[in-house]
């Protein structure tokens, strides 16, 4: 354990930045306290019990070019563990499914013609290709889709696929959202790999935490659950954190690492231009099923779904990457619906859901019984992802704020990635620096 120093730290929220941070923070010698208002670690990544297994609340995988992720995990003594396989992609479209998973199967995809498949083609190669994401930023995506790929790609492959993560708001997107995108998938074969394969731990990300809570426990952070910040001001002799209805607490410095506007909303001192940077970033929340069936569905990890009305946007057949031993020999399946932090679908109970929800499944798999469904379980978070805007990285809140010892850092200052567990340790890396 290195030695302490006089510096005390507190990093309030408890998922995988604010874990990292505290682990790199620590490593520094400061003393660390991190605090979770959940009832356990792990914010997005957390898992939860399903039936008679215990897996994640919400999909996540591991590529090989993860570098950061795998880093962590080699520290944690699990790298070796990761198991690895090639997967197949689905489309449903007009009304059939059909596989998207190599170049062959990309030439029979009906929708489009030979033209617009090459320009589709074209259109990913070049973007993989792209190393100015700033001047992306300045485009909007529908346009610059439509200028590289046609109108009539854009109309029946792009505008699904952004309508399914993005909604309507995809119009105020720029296009460096798609480059993201890409460039995460095109990152091994940068790398000199021969192929990107997609990995999984045994255990899941239950078992991910478990361990990184104890080595946190290790290096001496002091972690407290069920601890929600109320108020977070500058006193005299530090930064004053005040936790539930008690008084507050002083510390040398302070991270935050919730949402944005959470963080305007118990942050005080702040000036009037750091509020209104931080509840002008735009998140997209999502609504997630998760079934558990005693059947296959079509066997493809991802199914992206281009057809209107079918109510959540994309099928993750998680049981077509991972052993079917993790979740005792069932299937285990997500079905997310990405929305904005206000829609309706976060009041809807989970009955209601589930009446929408296996609906729209048996439009795709209309021999799904109802009892080869056993369990169905939601999961809502109203803040995932910041929408990266027209300018995004131009109207990103500073880190470091005005108020002395206050720092405020979350996965809105992922400026030139999409959000994920490796980008997420990334950006404590990126940071740690400018907070010592």
């Amino acid at each position: 354990m290195p030695e302490r120093t006089g510096q005390r730290w507190c990093v309030l929220g408890g998922g995988i930045l604010g874990m990292h941070l505290a682990k790199q923070l620590s490593q520094t010698g400061a003393r660390v306290t991190l605090c979770e208002a959940a009832p356990q670690l792990g914010g997005l990544a957390s898992a939860w019990r399903l039936g008679s297994f215990t897996w994640d609340r919400h999909y996540h995988v591991t590529l090989l070019s993860d570098m950061a992720l795998r880093a962590l995990l080699t520290e944690l003594g699990l790298e070796q563990d990761l198991r690895w396989t090639k997967t197949r992609t689905g489309f449903f479209v007009g009304g059939k499914l059909c596989s998207m998973s190599n170049a062959v199967e990309f030439l029979r995809f009906p929708p489009i013609g030979l033209i617009d498949k090459f320009r589709l083609g074209a259109t990913i190669l070049y973007a993989s290709r792209v190393t100015d994401w700033k001047r992306l930023e300045q485009i909007p995506v529908a346009e610059w889709l439509s200028k590289l790929s046609g109108a009539n790609t854009f109309e029946k492959v792009w505008r699904p696929l952004l309508l399914s993560k993005l909604g309507e708001s995809y119009k105020d997107v720029s296009a460096a959202f798609i480059w993201t995108t890409i460039s995460r998938l095109y990152a091994a074969r940068r790398a000199g790999m021969k192929e990107e394969l997609f990995g999984y731990l045994p255990g899941g990300y239950s078992r991910i935490l478990d361990a990184f809570g104890k080595y946190l426990a290790g290096l001496g952070v002091d972690i407290r659950l069920n601890s929600p910040a109320r108020a977070v001001r500058r006193t005299p002799d530090g930064v004053s954190v005040a936790f539930g209805d008690g008084e507050g607490e002083v510390f040398d410095r302070v991270v935050m690492t919730t949402p944005a506007a959470a963080a305007a909303q118990v942050c005080q001192g702040l000036t009037p231009r750091e509020i209104e940077l931080l509840r002008g970033i735009r998140y997209q929340g999502i609504v997630c099923a998760s079934l558990v069936l005693t059947r296959p569905l079509g066997g493809y990890y991802v199914t992206n779904i281009t057809d209107p009305g079918i109510p959540f946007t994309g099928v993750i057949e998680m049981s077509a990457l991972v052993d079917r031993s993790e979740f005792d020999g069932n299937h285990l399946v997500y079905l997310p619906k990405y929305v904005p932090p206000d829609d309706p679908a976060f009041a809807a109970s989970d009955d209601e859901l589930r009446r929408e929800f296996t609906g729209g499944l048996r439009r795709m798999y209309p021999d799904l019984a109802d009892d080869q469904i056993a369990a169905f379980q939601v999961s809502r978070a109203r803040h995932v992802f910041a929408l990266p805007t027209i300018g995004y990285s131009d109207r990103l809140p500073p880190v470091r704020t005005s108020v002395p010892g206050l720092y405020i850092l979350n996965s809105a200052h992922i400026v030139n990635g999409t959000l994920n567990v490796n980008e997420t340790l990334l950006l404590a890396q990126r940071y740690l620096e400018q907070l010592v």
